[in-house]
């Protein structure tokens, strides 16, 4: 590891472990008085929930069965708030409250009791004890959005003294997070706490200063981390879609409020919603880059339907690091970006130059994508160079993790190491769109460039590109043992993959286009992939790879040609 690299992290180190201290004394007795104050009278609104809403989840819930994160929990008749389970996922997203969003869905008074009950379990388990997974600044955050935006439920049919329960807590909260907001890691889950305490200013009766204060805050926060082009600072196309979910609902309370919304909030979303749309393939999922992993479509419909901008998607994201072309039905997006910073880096991938292609509304090449809810042990493999359709160099990944347990404790893997430069140049002609991108992820420890030159022709029926890899100034590199290239081509595992009598690797489906790639330089092979953005997991897949020599072979060419329908196989 570079000493810069060394040094950078260690002083992440210490900052995490100075923040933790003084969350824990903003957690004790000594701060608790804090907390305390005038208990709301009432909540003026509800706020708006765009999250998707099951009410057999809530039936689910009354029975004791808790389907979250992924995980499957049965409580036997205990209360969920009083057992022992080990996923530390599912404790967050029982304690962030968000399911309550299916008892609403529900509409029934059951369900409605059934909250209720929950709450107060919460608030007598919970409620005056400022510790645990259950009161970590970023449950908070969720668990306040979720209370005030689920209130009407809560509250339907409740007693005064429930009334009176559930708002003091709630203040409690906000008054906690309000102190400690500042303190927390970088990222989404900060601007989220923003988020929070604006909704909570608009929502419960406050002084305007508070709302002001709210408002001056969240806009500060949208500035710093909503990029020009509407992407996140993390890259990770996920974030956008969870942060419009909150976002777009809060400017709507601005309005049923009568307040003006922060011009930043306005401008973050006028650049989001186009960025969403950037990300997505035809079908409406997005690319698999730096974190995302499988796409539920009803969740992208119901933001989309916000979007008013028309056209089709713009094709360049300097400032988050992506290309785009799209061509008649065909869809490629690749990454050119550098790595995000270290503190937000916890899910960026080493994938630069890698891409995905769609074609109507099947996927064709891929990345490997991320398994949210599946083992700690898989993460490493998917956010390698490997798992990605792009090149690496003598099987190591073109940006480096660390894998240290004593500070992954503290700081989760972050990105330490990778391209410093990358440069992206538009191709575009009339008759074709492409790009020209290069990293040195690679030159610190091997001395070679990677770059890669794509384009997309004849209607979207052609996808050509070269692979080129060269030392400074352009030349060749030695032959020492330390220029084994590896370029991937993972395929989506619904995609058949076979061999034509001409010898050619033909990817075929049989409701969709047929595809075939060919390279002249060098023979493709075929192996065994996984890809781990399933809907019900890891799936098995397959790659193309070609191998070889960057001292025998500096520029590799290869091609992916839509086949004819008179050329497709028959059934």
């Amino acid at each position: 590891m570079a000493a810069g690299n060394t040094a950078g992290l260690w002083a992440l180190v210490a900052k995490e472990i100075w923040r933790k201290a003084r969350g824990r004394l903003r957690a004790g007795p000594v701060y608790r008085w804090r907390y305390t104050g005038r208990t709301p009278e009432r909540v003026l609104i509800a706020p708006p929930d765009l999250r998707l809403a099951d009410q057999q989840i809530a039936l689910e819930i009354y029975y004791g069965r808790y389907p979250l994160a992924g995980h499957f929990v049965e409580t036997g008749g205990e209360s969920p708030f009083r057992i022992e389970v080990p996923d530390r996922n599912w404790q967050k997203s029982l304690h962030s409250f968000r399911w309550l969003r299916h008892m609403r869905a529900a509409g029934t008074e059951l369900a409605a009791a059934n909250a209720r009950a929950l709450v107060s379990d919460w608030i007598a388990s919970h409620g005056n004890r400022i510790s645990g997974v259950a009161w970590e600044p970023a449950t908070t955050a969720r668990r306040i959005i979720a209370w005030l935006q689920h209130s009407s439920v809560v509250l339907q049919g409740a007693e005064f003294r429930f009334y009176r329960s559930y708002l003091k807590s709630l203040a409690l909260q906000i008054r906690y997070l309000r102190s400690i907001a500042r303190e927390m890691p970088d990222g989404e889950e900060r601007l989220r706490a923003r988020i929070a305490l604006a909704f909570a200013a608009l929502s419960l009766p406050a002084p305007i200063s508070a709302l002001r204060g709210a408002t001056r805050n969240l806009a500060e926060e949208l500035d710093r981390q909503i990029l020009p082009d509407g992407g996140h600072i993390s890259r990770n196309p996920l974030a956008v879609l969870e942060l419009l979910a909150d976002l777009l609902p809060l400017r709507q309370t601005y309005a049923n409020q009568a307040e003006a919304p922060p011009d930043a909030l306005i401008g973050a979303i006028e650049r989001m919603l186009p960025a969403l749309r950037f990300f997505r393939h035809q079908d409406g999922s997005l690319a698999r880059f730096n974190g995302m992993g499988v796409t539920i479509h009803d969740r992208i419909v119901a933001i989309m339907r916000h979007d008013d901008t028309a056209g089709a998607p713009l094709l360049h994201a300097p400032h988050s690091g992506y290309e785009r072309l799209s061509l008649g039905t065909t869809t490629v997006i690749a990454d050119t970006g550098v790595p995000p910073p270290s503190e937000v880096s916890e899910t960026a991938h080493a994938g630069c130059l890698s891409f995905e292609m769609s074609s109507g509304r099947q996927h064709y090449i891929v990345n490997a994508g991320v398994d949210a809810f599946g083992a700690d042990e898989f993460r490493p493999l998917s956010r390698a160079t490997a798992a990605h359709s792009t090149a690496s160099l003598n099987d190591t990944s073109s940006a480096r993790f660390n894998h240290s347990p004593r500070v992954n404790g503290l700081l989760g893997s972050l990105l330490i190491g990778g391209p410093r430069h990358v440069r992206s140049e538009r191709l575009d002609t009339k008759e074709m769109q492409g790009f020209v991108a290069s990293h040195d992820g690679y030159v610190s420890r091997f001395g070679i460039y990677h770059e890669r030159e794509m384009t997309l022709s004849e209607g979207g029926d052609v996808l050509s590109g070269i692979d080129r890899f060269l030392l400074a100034g352009g030349a060749t590199p030695r032959d020492n043992g330390q220029d084994l290239v590896t370029i991937r081509f993972h395929i989506h595992p619904d995609v058949l993959l076979y061999q034509d009598e001409h010898g050619r690797l033909v990817l075929a489906t049989p409701h969709s286009d047929s595809w075939v790639l060919t390279s002249k330089d060098v023979e493709p092979a075929v192996e065994e992939s996984i890809f781990f953005a399933g809907l019900g997991g890891p799936r098995h897949s397959r790659q193309i790879v070609l191998a070889f020599k960057a001292s025998q072979k500096p520029e590799v060419r290869w091609r992916f040609k839509r086949l004819s329908a008179q050329a497709r196989p028959q059934d």
